[in-house]
This record gives structure tokens, C-alpha cells and sequence, in this order.
């Protein structure tokens, strides 16, 4: 009889796990963050700006399916803070990447890696190098390349956007193999690596690649996956040309200090491949991080190659502004001209005086941002938004406010639409306009209390961004300081004309760049940095 009744009991508490699994499933879906519904193989050209438009018809989070995935958008400035920030540890993780992280990258790019051991191991290790102040030690190679930059805009303004990519990759060169001859952006060597670059960004949009939906096309040999080998293995072969034959100097002691000798002394420390190496070394190049020494960084998190984009791209985007809205362009040149003069080149020293220079830069990130999809995160585990909505009473009430839990489900892949977050009108008025005083208190100061993600999210932000932003006020305080730039009427600027990928770039625009000091080259040559 006992027998009867345990089994009995068994099956009743069965029947109750089963009820109550099935009630809890349930209600993660009922949470789910509501979206436009149906299997989205293909989401269209420009995401983000789908995303955004989206956002507009079902809230500042929402859903949609993609293939077999979830995906959860966050696409306003108070979300972002609720969810990515906050809960940065829960999504610090990425989703797999079949075809930019598995075949183009050959598993190797740290951009995609995702969270676990190896990446905690490297935090605790190298904690102390992931420091602002780190960043200051490089200023006066920035300097000196950002010199280099208004020769090149005074001789050749036609070429403006080569330029801006010229200072990235001469900075990085010097800093990776010690290449210190002069580098344009049209030597091949460039050319080669940042064909991988944009080809990388390329396949990290969302369905660029049908593998990455249906990750079993991975081992059959069809014409996508075919060229994702092909782009790995002329990108593995060009970084492991660079460090062979930074390798052989090294061997008959004629190496200078770089981030490749670096790599090559410490090999067995770190123990990393032949081919690890060689993809950690051209990686730093592909970032243009402007740094050196940040093997800690690189390793650690996954971003820098957002480094190099924000000072090429950036720049470009700056110029764009400036040409677009000669009225604040004078606002910046008028306290320039106050701070530093015309005798003289503005340097960092001049930074805290320059506040409008800082929040023109700032500006440029929320107008027209770098990466205005964001990066995928993926959730590890169930992350809950307590979304608060307003409402108005029926009678003899004059105020009620309900909470409503929103579920993002572990597993779920989330990005942060740089977009919509930074267009958000209930932070920034008129988001579509160019403001820069939209980052500056009523003294004029730059504000603390508000922020760009152009650099990432939580755990996963990219730590190369203070030199990044250093590479950008110093260029952008010597740019305005010498030029006048103005928008060809002959060929007016479409703003909205970028590429579309995961990171973008201005398409080429026209304008006019006139020196407003008389001894420019004087000046410039004259300065001992």
C-alpha cells in the first residue's frame, strides 16, 4: 500500500514539476519584450535604422526572430542605462559568430570572443594597464601624426577622408612593426589590411551570411562559405608576412621597441600559436588604436578595432559637421581663437579650455554614430527590465504608476542600437539636428552626467577608446584652428550617405578647406611638438 502511495505521490509531484515548468515558460514568453512578429530571415539594408523605426511602433525594447534566434533590441538612452550597463556582467558574453569569428577570423579575433576563463583570467592579470591615464603617455606620437595631418589637408584638401585614414595607419604601423617611413592610406599595405577590415564588418552584419542562420552550411563547400576560407586564409598570410619580418630583425638585434616585438619576446607566456600571434599583431594594425603596449588590452576585450574606426571614420564624420553647420564650426574656432591664439598650435595642454572642441567630438559620435548597430552581446542569463509606465486616472486619482516586468531571456542575442539611443529625443532635443551644446552645462562645461556608447556597452567596452577620443580632440583642435571648411554649392552633402555595415564610413563628400592662418606651414614646421 505504501508502494501505491509513493507512487502515486511520484507522479502528482511529476505532473506539478511538468504544470509549473510549462506555467513559468509560459510566462517568459508572455514577458517577452513585444516586436513586428514573424521569422525574419532578412532584415534589409541599414538594420539599425530598420531597428529604429521599429522602436518607434513597439518601445524602446523589443523583440523579433531571426532564423532559430531571438534577438532583443534596446533602442533608448534610458534602457541602455537599465539594461546594458547595469546588467553588464549578464550580457558580457557574444553570440557565436559562424562566419566573421569561425571561418573569416579562423576563431582567432578577439573581437568575438565570448566570456568565460580565459577572458577573467587576462582582467585580473592585466587590471592595472586598463586605465585612462595609460592612454596620456602617447601624446606626443598623436600630436606629431595630427601635425602630419593638416600638411596633408593644406597640400591635398580634395583627398580629405584618405587623410584622416593616413594618420590611423601611420600611427599604427610605427607602433605595431616599427615601420617608421612615411605611410599613406594608398600604399598596398594598408589597402590590404583594411580590405580585411571592411570585409570583416561586412560579414558581422546581421544576415550577411546565411551560415551563421543555418551554422551546418559551415562544412559544405557552397560559394559563401567558399569565400569566407579564401578572405581568412590572404588575411592570415598578410599578418604573418608583417611578423616575419618583424621576427627577423629581432633575430639579428636591429628591432625597435613594437608591439610585434613585444608579442614574439613574451610568445611562451601568453601561449599563443604561431597563428594566434600573428592575428593579435595585425589585429592591433586593423584597430589603429594609436597605442602601444596594449597587448593586455587586446587580448583582454574585444573592441579594438572600434579604435581605429572612430579616428578615420571619425574624422570624416567631423569634416561632414563642420561643412554642414558653419555656424558652430564658429562657435569652436571663436574659443580657440580665445584659448590659443593665432601664433600658435592648440596642444593637449589647451584641452580643458576647449570645451567646445570636446563637444563637437561628442556630438559627431551621437549625430552620426560609428557604430550604429552596436555589437551582438548574448544574455547568459534571464535578464529582467522593470519597465515603468505612466498613466492617467479614471476618477479621484491623480497619479498612478505600474510596473511591468519585460523578460530578456538567457541565450537571447541583444544589441544596443547606437541609433535609436543616441536619437532619442527625450535626452536630446531635436536629435536629428547637429548641437553641440547638447553636451554642455550652462557654464559651458562639458557634462558628466550624460554619454556616448559609440564605444560599447559594460563589460565588453572597448578599452582603447581614451586614446581613441585623444586622437580625436587633438585632430579635430588643429583642423579647426587651421582651416575654414565650407560645403561645395556645386555638390551639395548628403549626411545620411554611409556604407552599410556593422562599423561605417562617410561615402566621399566634397569640400572646400581654406587655411585661416597666414604662416600655416611656418607654424607647423616651427612647432617641436
Amino acid at each position: 500500500m505504501g508502494g501505491l502511495h509513493l507512487a502515486a505521490c511520484s507522479v502528482l509531484c511529476a505532473c506539478a514539476f511538468i504544470f509549473l515548468s510549462r506555467k513559468l515558460r509560459g510566462s517568459k514568453r508572455d514577458n517577452l519584450p513585444p516586436g513586428p512578429g514573424g521569422n525574419r530571415l532578412s532584415i534589409g539594408p541599414y538594420a539599425y535604422r530598420r531597428f529604429h523605426e521599429w522602436s518607434k511602433e513597439y518601445g524602446p525594447v523589443f523583440s523579433l526572430k531571426h532564423g532559430s534566434k531571438l534577438i532583443v533590441v534596446i533602442a533608448s538612452y534610458q534602457a541602455a542605462i537599465d539594461i546594458m550597463q547595469k546588467h553588464g556582467s549578464e550580457l558580457a558574453d557574444r553570440p557565436r559568430s559562424v562566419a566573421a569569428g569561425e571561418i573569416f577570423s579562423g576563431d582567432m579575433r578577439t573581437l568575438l570572443v565570448g566570456a568565460g576563463e580565459r577572458l577573467k583570467k587576462l582582467r585580473r592579470a592585466l587590471h592595472s594597464q586598463l586605465q585612462s591615464t595609460t592612454a596620456q603617455q602617447y601624446g606626443s606620437l598623436q600630436y606629431r601624426n595630427a601635425k602630419n595631418y593638416v600638411r596633408n589637408m593644406l597640400s591635398d584638401p580634395e583627398h580629405h577622408l584618405d587623410h584622416g585614414r593616413t594618420y590611423a595607419a601611420s600611427v599604427i604601423l610605427e607602433l605595431t612593426y616599427s615601420k617608421t617611413t612615411p605611410t599613406k592610406y594608398a600604399d598596398k599595405e594598408v589597402q590590404d589590411v583594411m580590405k580585411n577590415v571592411n570585409r570583416m564588418f561586412a560579414a558581422l552584419k546581421i544576415g550577411a551570411y546565411i551560415v551563421d542562420t543555418f551554422p551546418f552550411l559551415k562544412y559544405i563547400p557552397l560559394g559563401g562559405v567558399s569565400e569566407l576560407r579564401r578572405f581568412h586564409k590572404e588575411e592570415l598570410g598578410l599578418f604573418k608576412s608583417q611578423l616575419n619580418s618583424a621576427r627577423e630583425k629581432l633575430s639579428q638585434s636591429i628591432a625597435q621597441p613594437s608591439f610585434a616585438t613585444y608579442l614574439l619576446e613574451n610568445q611562451g607566456q601568453y601561449d599563443l600559436s604561431n597563428d594566434e600571434l600573428a592575428y593579435l599583431a595585425g589585429s592591433m594594425f586593423g584597430a589603429g588604436s594609436d597605442t602601444v603596449g596594449f597587448l593586455e588590452l587586446f587580448l583582454a576585450l574585444g573592441l579594438f578595432i572600434m579604435v581605429y574606426i572612430q579616428t578615420a571614420s571619425g574624422l570624416g564624420i567631423i569634416t561632414m559637421a563642420a561643412a554642414t553647420h558653419p555656424e558652430e564650426l564658429k562657435k569652436v574656432q571663436s574659443q580657440i581663437d580665445a584659448v590659443v591664439g593665432r601664433d600658435r598650435l592648440p596642444n593637449y595642454d589647451d584641452e580643458p579650455l576647449l570645451s567646445r572642441v570636446t563637444a563637437f567630438v561628442l556630438e559627431a559620435h551621437r549625430w552620426r554614430p560609428i557604430a550604429p548597430q552596436g555589437f551582438a552581446h548574448r544574455a547568459m542569463k534571464d535578464v529582467i527590465w522593470v519597465r515603468r509606465v505612466s498613466c492617467l486616472p479614471l476618477i479621484f486619482m491623480t497619479y498612478m504608476r505600474r510596473q511591468k516586468d519585460v523578460v530578456i531571456p538567457k541565450g537571447a542575442i541583444v544589441y544596443g542600437n547606437h541609433w535609436s539611443i543616441m536619437h532619442d529625443p527625450e535626452v536630446f532635443p531635436e536629435p536629428d539636428s547637429f548641437r553641440p551644446d547638447h553636451w554642455l552645462n550652462e557654464e559651458g562645461e562639458v557634462r558628466d552626467d550624460l554619454k556616448h556608447f559609440d564605444f560599447g556597452f559594460g563589460r565588453r567596452v572597448c578599452p582603447g577608446q581614451y586614446v581613441a577620443e585623444r586622437s580625436l580632440f587633438i585632430n579635430t583642435a588643429l583642423i579647426f584652428w587651421a582651416f575654414n571648411i565650407h560645403e561645395d554649392p556645386n555638390s551639395p552633402i548628403d549626411t545620411t550617405a554611409f556604407t552599410d555595415a556593422s562599423v561605417v564610413h562617410p561615402l566621399p563628400f566634397a569640400v572646400k578647406i581654406v587655411p585661416r592662418i597666414k604662416n600655416l606651414r611656418e607654424l607647423l614646421d616651427a612647432d617641436t611638438d
